[in-house]
């Protein structure tokens, strides 16, 4: 079995760990390029045994060095082995050069790679840039890159698809989509996340061996979140429990036209287990909520004097499901700003504290990377282009725990690792998904778990649920409500 570790790093830190262990530990870097090129092999027959022609594409740099030790294992293991060169040769230097000397004691050499076809063989193995990319991918290697996608014949590559940036997990113009990608020393965070997670297929990771010691010199960038591990916090239930023990949820939302958002908010809370909820809506559509979720205690909310009691009952207010910008939003949004009840702010209310920034400590935003870029003042592509930094920086304005949604949500707070979940799939974007998300959170929030354990478990268990519809009955028309008993089963200890 492939065991990912948890602890993800930015690529200028598996440098560091890397110089670490060659001159802190004595491990020589050219025993840690073969140890490389020897797992990288293992997993290449392993996964392809019966593979007889092998194309091994090098640049000048340390992977490339990865992909020449590659390409002598499979030489001396009687596999017909091509090396194509790309980049100029005379820049290869170090380990990379001595593996390029013991390659050709197998009397293999590397042929310049000049615009290929690729079809003949049965893998080709991308030993191109790995973690050496600087800015958008320039010829020869994007021509190199291109040759692979279009030949469709699997793909091994070496540390990082080439092109993709291992610490955003964004393409740099052009990346290579890989069938199987096998890291090495540290887990990239790129690879987790975004585009990364499609172009770097079926991921392995091996440490080379070198001591754990090694991981203590510094701390990783993030950390991936378990759900198994978050959901011991739901222990099973005292049987003299009632529902008073397990929070009230208000919701506040549902402007005219919009009443779904905030009826998929409250069931959600519901079925991830709080005792009671109450929704906020505009009077007309209170009927129609509980005619539709008895469960759910609806309430017309005109203006501002209508929320004193209901702020008073709640244990925790989710605002913004279907909130609006509009008049309606504008009178309720400052009362909620003013009470001391929890707060978890998602869409609209969101848009709204943009217009004017404030800071609590006691409050979880849930931005998606659009109204991430309003709070921080900035375009939307700078948000992608940094997603960690904007995650710090939206923690700093605006204080308390930041969930930054997207492909590999983040959960930032003041105290703790940037935690990244990879739960979720591609079925999930759709409308609705991140009400039920801020509801579960707030059904979380309100049975007693800290906003820190609410943001990492709601996260998970929302991708997760996610995960499970599509996993029945695929992603494509995967609808938000789908998620609801799966929601339940998994709020749910297993015996």
């Amino acid at each position: 079995m492939n065991e990912l570790p948890r602890q993800l790093y930015r690529a200028e830190q598996v440098r560091e760990l890397d110089r670490i262990a060659i001159e802190s530990f004595g491990i020589p870097g050219n025993v840690l390029m073969e140890r490389a090129g020897a797992v990288a092999f293992q997993t290449l027959r392993a996964r392809w045994p019966e593979a007889k022609r092998i194309a091994v594409l090098c640049g000048t740099g340390n992977n490339g060095g990865d992909g020449f030790v590659l390409a002598r294992l499979g030489r001396e293991a009687g596999l017909t082995v091509t090396v194509f060169q790309v980049g100029d040769d005379s820049k290869i230097q170090g380990d990379a050069l001595a593996a390029v000397q013991r390659l050709a004691g197998m009397d293999v050499q590397g042929e310049p790679f000049s615009g290929h076809e690729l079809l003949e063989f049965d893998v080709l193995v991308d030993g191109l840039l790995g973690t050496g990319l600087s800015g958008e991918v320039s010829e020869p290697w994007r021509g190199a890159i291109s040759a692979i996608n279009r030949s469709r014949v699997p793909v091994l590559a070496l540390d990082v698809p080439s092109g993709l940036d291992a610490d955003s997990g964004l393409v740099m113009g052009a990346a290579v989509e890989a069938t199987v990608t096998v890291t090495f020393i540290g887990l990239k965070r790129g690879l987790m996340m975004e585009a990364g997670r499609l172009y770097t297929g079926e991921l392995i990771f091996n440490d080379l061996n070198i001591p754990p010691e090694v991981y203590t010199q510094g701390p990783p960038s993030a950390a991936r979140l378990e759900l198994d591990e978050l959901r011991a916090v739901l222990r099973p239930r005292n049987r003299h429990a009632h529902k008073g023990h397990f929070g009230h949820v208000l919701i506040v939302g549902g402007d005219t036209g919009l009443s779904g958002a905030a009826r998929l908010a409250g069931e959600a809370a519901a079925r991830v287990g709080a005792g009671l909820v109450s929704v906020a809506t505009r009077a007309e559509h209170a009927a129609q909520l509980s005619a539709g979720r008895p469960e759910l205690m609806c309430h017309g909310a005109e203006r501002a004097d209508d929320l004193q009691l209901l702020l008073q009952r709640a244990s925790v207010v989710v605002a913004g499901p279907g909130f609006g910008r509009g008049a309606w939003a504008r009178e309720l949004f400052p009362i909620l700003l003013d009470s001391r009840v929890p707060l978890i702010l998602d869409a609209d209310a969101l848009n709204l504290l943009a217009e004017d920034p404030f800071h609590r400590e006691d409050w979880m935003l849930t931005p998606h990377p659009g109204e991430a870029a309003r709070l921080l003042s900035v375009e939307t592509e700078g948000v992608q282009a940094d997603r960690f930094g904007a995650a710090d920086r939206l923690q700093k304005r605006y204080g308390g725990v930041v969930v930054l949604k997207g492909a590999g949500s983040l959960v930032r707070s003041a105290d703790a690792t940037t935690g990244l979940c990879t739960y979720g799939n591609p079925g999930m974007a759709s409308g609705g998904m991140g009400d039920v998300l801020s509801g579960i959170l707030g059904g979380l929030m309100a049975q007693g778990l800290s906003p820190l354990q609410t943001a990492q478990l709601g996260t998970c268990l929302h991708g997760a649920a996610g995960d499970a519809a599509a996993k029945a009955a695929g992603e494509r028309g995967l609808l938000a409500s789908d998620l609801m008993p799966w929601i339940r089963r998994l709020a749910n200890p297993t015996p």
